[in-house]
């Protein structure tokens, strides 16, 4: 594709954009309309459609390690940071829509940002979200890190940062990097130890929500605490 053309096209992308919308681009466009703007002289339909495809999809791509899309798709900083600006942009447009109102009011707008901030992750992450006694949400901490099948969270360590927050409620939300959502007998374990220790200090677990490629579950929902 000439440079000439390739600006045609590009424009012709803006122009559906801005008339249709955020769903008027398939994936693969919006891909390569982002990398467009670090590689401006490339053609950057086939390296779009290359990403999605060796990650797996529009949403395992976005969130992959910066270091990992720029050996697959042999691409500059540059062009890798156009995408990860995206997945950031993304995240902090969803995590503002759950903000600064009871988290139980807006559990919607809490799933969905979970959703696109935990399900692709290729290692295990747990997340505690403390409430008020409002219930609105004053911290969401990265607790744990894991390797690929499992996190170290530790008891104390979950109440211990609730009476630092003075937090009267939390939320336990962790992802299987397997896609399968569905709570492990350790993790229920897990879940039922933080609810006793927390019930002596008047401090509720409201429910804890794993995430996974193919959907989420929760503990509460599935009558397990």
């Amino acid at each position: 594709m000439s440079s000439t053309d390739g600006s045609g096209h590009r424009a012709r992308l803006r122009q559906r954009l801005f008339e249709g919308g955020p769903d008027a681009l398939l994936e693969h466009e919006l891909v390569e309309y982002l990398l467009a703007l670090a590689l401006p002289r490339r053609d950057t339909k086939p390296l779009a459609k290359k990403l999605i495809r060796d990650f797996g999809g529009f949403g395992p791509l976005l969130a992959a390690d910066p270091e990992a899309i720029a050996r697959v798709g042999e691409i500059s900083e540059g062009a890798v940071a156009a995408l990860k600006i995206a997945q950031a942009s993304a995240l902090r447009l969803l995590q503002s829509q759950a903000e600064d109102r009871p988290v139980l009011g807006s559990w919607q707008a809490l799933l969905d940002y979970l959703q696109a901030d935990m399900a692709h992750h290729a290692i295990e992450r747990v997340r505690v979200l403390y409430l008020n006694s409002k219930n609105v949400l004053i911290r969401n901490e990265l607790l744990s890190e894991g390797s690929v099948d499992e996190a170290a969270v530790y008891v104390r360590e979950v109440i211990r940062r609730a009476l630092d927050y003075r937090a009267t409620a939390l939320i336990l939300v962790h992802n299987h990097p397997s896609g399968d959502p569905q709570p492990s007998a350790q993790d229920i374990k897990l879940t039922r130890d933080i609810v006793d220790a927390g019930r002596h200090l008047k401090i509720a677990v409201h429910d804890h929500v794993i995430i996974g490629a193919r959907g989420h579950s929760s503990m509460r929902a599935l009558g397990l605490i």
